[in-house]
């Protein structure tokens, strides 16, 4: 298998350069590529991995033309989940503070800074306001793994099961299923027109599909109950 952090490295150096204050140069940004991409490979992750963030910047870069700035965008792709513990509900809060201790030694202003943490603090509800185009973005980006094919999405709620290995199935089966139920309870839950016309339509039934074998007790899904 082909290593990914080399091309990640070089796509994270590309987006600082684009996001940096042009009067400011900054430092080498491909110590910050190595210490994210450790944090993406905690043995802890199942779902939350390298591979997780290839995805989410691959759904970005599909939906580019509808971000106000994509860089500051894909920036908080790298950070969403820097910070991932599976037993801890920070997370994301602990995300956007290393954003915003990061960021600006790597020369990015202000004002860029804070709105990479307001994108990740976002990813808590995946609810952006309506005129909120980098939030629809990035929420779209990190949702879109709901609207995979059966095996696909078999494999997402797998993964995200190991992660909660330590949890009790009958606990697990109630968390689960409450995340389920909010994401269901979105108005919409793809806010880009191009993700919702491909999206909503297969998310919502790999959600209420894995939710039914929830509250039946059922085994977890699999592609062949897609």
């Amino acid at each position: 298998m082909t290593d990914p952090r080399p091309a990640l490295a070089a796509r994270w150096a590309a987006t600082v350069a684009q996001a940096r204050d042009a009067a400011q140069e900054g430092p080498d940004p491909a110590p910050y590529a190595d210490n994210l991409l450790r944090r993406w490979a905690e043995p802890q992750r199942r779902y939350h991995t390298t591979d997780h963030l290839v995805a989410v910047l691959d759904r970005i870069d599909e939906l580019a033309a509808h971000a106000e700035d994509l860089p500051t965008v894909q920036l908080a792709a790298w950070f969403h989940d820097a910070v991932y513990r599976p037993d801890r509900s920070e997370n994301e809060e602990r995300s956007a503070a290393l954003a915003e201790r990061a960021l600006p030694e790597l020369g990015v202003d202000a004002a860029r800074t804070a709105e990479v943490a307001r994108l990740v603090r976002l990813t808590v509800t995946h609810d952006p306001a309506p005129e909120d185009r980098n939030g629809a973005v990035l929420c779209d980006a990190d949702l879109a793994v709901l609207a995979g094919g059966p095996d696909a999405y078999a494999a997402y709620a797998a993964a995200v099961r190991a992660e909660y290995g330590f949890v009790p199935d009958p606990d697990f089966r109630a968390g689960r299923a409450a995340v389920l139920r909010q994401l269901l309870a979105l108005p919409r839950l793809f806010r880009t027109p191009q993700a919702h016309d491909q999206w909503e339509g297969p998310a919502r039934h790999n959600l209420a599909t894995e939710l039914a074998l929830l509250k039946s007790g059922g085994a977890p899904v699999t592609g062949d109950g897609g």
